[in-house]
């Protein structure tokens, strides 16, 4: 299929529900995800809803894939008005994460990973942070060692995460929507494509650090230390031209929102997150306004 968020759509779903039935899939078969995070959104929600449901195997090919969308069970399709509004939880089977698979991957597609390794050390392990950083030269020359310790304890983290809140019950999984509330709009207001996943979450981190020295505690140091670090990874850190009007609205339809009122994930410090917080509608407008000078 095409690469790119604007094949994750129900069209391509139905496409491969068509193929199944063709390959005559049974309920005993399975489905492979091989590909980036796209593919394993898009194959897992076919393999979910497919008969009420057949195996999945996940085979991510690219640096996110291999750190954030191939673990946890997440699957889904997009919707004209947001991101993954439509989807289910379903485990898969096994993930092999082979990271020769990343030698071929286009440069800015890997550093697009990396926005989703500095979350995990942000919302969970300051000491991984520091991790990153030293590493930041190794990781993007593509050193084998540096990148498979960059993928091992992102997994490491996310399925601690998730072991403890697998269907975002309690609210402990939710500290991993950091940086996507914004992040998810800003990908949906330029035109899928535009912005790559993880470079609209790095834009959504550096603005809820900023939120977060604001209202949860988070040191300006700290704030501008893990903005650094994403810069230093060549990562975004605002989205000059996009609508304010705009992103608001896209904040209001997320499946994280309640009653249009987008819900954050704040740093009380570094490797340390709070789910859930609602900000002030005319903080939500400065500090964006801030983010972009």
């Amino acid at each position: 299929m095409p690469a790119g968020e604007a094949s994750k759509d129900g069209a391509r779903l139905f496409d491969l529900y068509a193929a199944a039935l063709a390959a005559g899939l049974d309920r005993r078969g399975l489905v492979v995800a091989l590909g980036g995070g796209v593919v394993g959104d898009l194959a897992g929600f076919a393999a979910a809803t497919f008969l009420r449901g057949v195996r999945c195997v996940q085979a991510p090919t690219s640096l996110l894939a291999m750190v954030d969308s191939s673990v946890g069970g997440k699957t889904g399709i997009n919707l004209p008005e947001g991101k993954n509004l439509v989807g289910a939880f379903h485990q898969p089977a096994l993930v092999l994460a082979d990271t020769d698979a990343l030698r071929t991957l286009p440069r800015r597609e890997f550093v697009s990973g990396l926005a989703e390794v500095v979350k995990y050390g942000a919302i969970r392990d300051a000491a991984f942070l520091d991790a990153i950083a030293a590493d930041a030269p190794a990781l993007l020359a593509g050193d084998a060692a540096a990148v498979a310790r960059a993928v091992r304890r992102s997994c490491e983290i996310k399925a601690g995460v998730v072991a403890g809140d697998e269907r975002e019950e309690s609210g402990l999984r939710a500290v991993l929507n950091f940086g996507h509330t914004l992040g998810h709009a800003v990908e949906s207001v330029a035109g899928y494509g535009t912005w790559l996943h993880g470079e609209a979450v790095a834009i959504g981190m550096a603005y809820a650090a900023r939120l977060s020295v604001r209202l949860a505690g988070l040191g300006p140091e700290a704030a501008a230390r893990l903005e650094g670090l994403l810069a230093a990874l060549g990562l975004p850190g605002s989205a000059p031209g996009l609508s304010w009007a705009a992103l608001r609205r896209a904040m209001g339809v997320d499946k994280k929102s309640a009653g249009r009122v987008p819900r954050f994930v704040l740093l009380e410090a570094l490797g340390r997150a709070r789910a859930g917080v609602e900000v002030p509608e005319a903080l939500l407008e400065e500090v964006w306004h801030v983010g972009r000078q």
